[in-house]
Parts: C-alpha cells; sequence; structure tokens
C-alpha cells in the first residue's frame, strides 16, 4: 500500500530545509554570545569530594580545605566563604597540614588517597610561608599520592611525610620521608616493597621522638580492588624513625589492610589505630605501641575500611574519638573495653536507654539516624544526653 504525505508535513520540510541554509552562513565566533559567560555546571559530586582539611589552632576562623580534584580552598570566617589559593598548581589533593608554630607555612601534598577508581594523581609536595599567596614546589614528584604530613611540633624543620604511592602500578617512591631542613631534602626512613605505601603516620606531641606509621599494600586493576597483604603492618619508633619495631602483640593475625592512626595531645602514650583485618576493628594501646588491646569491633569499625580510613582523637579529651564514615561516628568513653558508638547527628536510641529506660529516646532531631548504643554502664553519660527525662 503507498501513502502519500500530507501537505502539512511538505510544509515543515521546506521550513527545516530554508532554517538549515540560513544556519549555515551563520559564523560563530567570541562575539556570538555578547556578554553572556560560560558557568561551571558539574560535576557536583565526582572528584568534588572534600580530601583533606586543617585548621590554624590560635586562629580557630582559618581554615583550609583540600578537594579531591578541586585544588586547596582557604576560609578566614570560620568557612562562612572560601577562596582558592592553588588554581596554579596540581588540584588533586591528599593532605594538609599547618605548622602551628608557624601558621603561615601550610604544607600540602598532592594526589588523593581516598582510592577510589575516579582519583586523580598527584605531583609531589607543596609549601606556603604566607597563608597560601604563594608556593613552592619541595620535591617527592613521583610520590603521586601523599597521605599524611606532620611537621614535629619542637622544630618546623623536621617533617614526616606519609607517601602511599602509585594506585595502578608498583612503585619504588612508596614509603615515609622526613626532611630536617624544611623540605630542602629528603630521607626515606621506612619502605617495605613496592606494593606497599605508608598510609599514615602520626608524632608524639610531647616527645616527638615516638613516631608510628602504618604501611599499607594495595592495588586497583580496572576490574577489582585489593586492599591488604603482608606488606601491610603497624610500625613503632622510638628514635625519631631511625630504626623501626612492627606492632604485633595484641593485633589481628593474617594479612591486614589500612590501619588509621590517632592520639590525643591530652595523653599521647595513648595510640588508637582502625585495622582493616578479617575482622575490622578499633585498638588501643596505653604503652607507646609496644601492646595492643581491642576496643571495638562494631561494624562502624568496617564499613569501607579501605576508602573510610581516619581516626581523630579530641585534643583535650583522650577518651573521646570521632570516624568518619557513611555517618560520623563518636566514641566518649573510648578507654574502656566497651565502647559506645554513637552517629554524632542522631539523638534516638536503638536498644534501652540507660536512664530513662525506654527502648527509645523522646528527644530526637533524626529519625533516619539510629545511634548505636551498647548496655554497659559506661555509656550512661552518653546516653543521658540524649535522654528527656
Amino acid at each position: 500500500m503507498i501513502r502519500t504525505l500530507s501537505p502539512r508535513f511538505g510544509l515543515l520540510a521546506g521550513a527545516c530545509l530554508f532554517a538549515g541554509s540560513l544556519l549555515a552562513d551563520v559564523k560563530v565566533d567570541s562575539a556570538t554570545f555578547g556578554a553572556i559567560e560560560a558557568r561551571a555546571i558539574g560535576p557536583a559530586v565526582t572528584s568534588g569530594r572534600i580530601a583533606a582539611i586543617d585548621g590554624v589552632a590560635s586562629d580557630p576562623k582559618t581554615i583550609y580545605v583540600g578537594a579531591a580534584g578541586g585544588g586547596v580552598w582557604k576560609s578566614t570566617n570560620g568557612g562562612t566563604s572560601f577562596k582558592p589559593i592553588f588554581d596554579k598548581f596540581t588540584q588533586s589533593i591528599g593532605s594538609i597540614t599547618v605548622d602551628q608554630a608557624h601558621p603561615a607555612t601550610v604544607w600540602v601534598g598532592t594526589g588523593e588517597v581516598w582510592v577510589r577508581n575516579s582519583t586523580s594523581v598527584g605531583t609531589g609536595i607543596y609549601k606556603t610561608t604566607d597563608g597560601g599567596d604563594n608556593w613552592k614546589f619541595m620535591g617527592l614528584p613521583n610520590s603521586e599520592r601523599i597521605g599524611k604530613i606532620v611537621v614535629d611540633p619542637k622544630n618546623s624543620d623536621i617533617v614526616y611525610v606519609a607517601v602511599l604511592g602509585h594506585l595502578w602500578n608498583a612503585n619504588e617512591d612508596r614509603g615515609l620521608y622526613k626532611t630536617t631542613d624544611g623540605g630542602k631534602t629528603w630521607q626515606k626512613i621506612l619502605y617495605v616493597n613496592p606494593d606497599t605505601g605508608c598510609s599514615d603516620v602520626v608524632v608524639d606531641p610531647q616527645e616527638p621522638h615516638a613516631v608510628y606509621a602504618s604501611m599499607w599494600q594495595y592495588r586497583r586493576y580496572p576490574w577489582t580492588f585489593k586492599s591488604g597483604g603482608p606488606g601491610s603492618g603497624l610500625y613503632r619508633s622510638i628514635d625519631s624513625g631511625k630504626t623501626w619495631e612492627k606492632a604485633k602483640v595484641g593485633l589481628p593475625e593474617g594479612d591486614l589492610g589500612r590501619i588509621a592512626l590517632a592520639l590525643s595531645p591530652a595523653r599521647p602514650s595513648t595510640v588508637y589505630a582502625v585495622v582493616e583485618a578479617k575482622k575490622s576493628a578499633l585498638y588501643k594501646s596505653d604503652d607507646l605501641g609496644r601492646s595492643w588491646t581491642l576496643v571495638n569491633s562494631e561494624s562502624t569499625m568496617g564499613v569501607r575500611p579501605f576508602y573510610f580510613s581516619l581516626l581523630v582523637a579530641d585534643p583535650k579529651d583522650y577518651n573521646r574519638l570521632y570516624k568518619p564514615g557513611f555517618v560520623l561516628a563518636r566514641a566518649a568513653t573510648a578507654a574502656r573495653a566497651s565502647t559506645c558508638w554513637a552517629r554524632a547527628s542522631a539523638v534516638r536510641c536503638i536498644r534501652t536507654c540507660m536512664r530513662c529506660g525506654s527502648t527509645r529516646c523522646n528527644l530526637r532531631r533524626s529519625t533516619s539516624a539510629p545511634m548505636a548504643a551498647s548496655t554497659n554502664r559506661s555509656t550512661t553519660a552518653l546516653l543521658g544526653r540524649f535522654c528527656a527525662t
């Protein structure tokens, strides 16, 4: 059967052909759109993650923030507004550290260390001595990812740098580095093998010769990701990194994965570690890292351990810890074996409240963020603050 096109269709086709002939004669140049300027509309999430942050202790309103793929930003009004200060350099940021003895001095390690498959790479370590107005490249060009920078609290020329290294291949430049001349020269003071990088380092603020470092064997492939292996481990040094001892007493047996470290200036002899293992958990040492005790093995400790590997100790209360994850978890009794971890944004109990005896606290701000509460009596102080009675 033959179908006949309507006259209306013929008119439409003719109009399209005429419009196309006109557009062919239009030239697009800088004047075409006049004063209209292009603006960024995304991506809003991918590589827009906040990868690092630090602030000035003597001026808490001054904050430095590093983005996974957006450079370094500075705020001098407590985060009300930010300005970019690192646009001329590598935009993938792994770590930021303010020299608290000289707050205008800030160190930036490039290369995101939260190693998902969309991470970019870094080009080494940079330093500013004027609060971010000017930057100087300080070396470690083949590091690719710098996980942590620690400035000796008693000597600003001494800096420790945890180099995680390459994500997709073996890399001899991995390990823990140290400078004693403000970054002019670097020495690799802890190294395991080309597949194992240094993921974290902490220094005792009272006795800086006590240094703790975690080594992580990892590799990403196009089809999978491997976290952990015989190269992973927790190390301690009591001579500023000249010699090292691998911690084993009390830690899980078998291959370990990524390890996050934390200590509080309130009691730096107590060291905490979130250890990725067959059963990931929080561990504590009260003897400068010689031996370790399991503190908490709740699911909060094991959620995506290769990615949410960050632990922060309260600077005034060594029993209080914070651990970011899908939610922000807080421990108020970390020194005890039965630790209560709570979602910091939540005020609803999912077990019996030790103060009011009910299965649900009356006061709540969120019904979607349950607070995991232990029935141990040590949690009374924490739960009491969330109870309406």
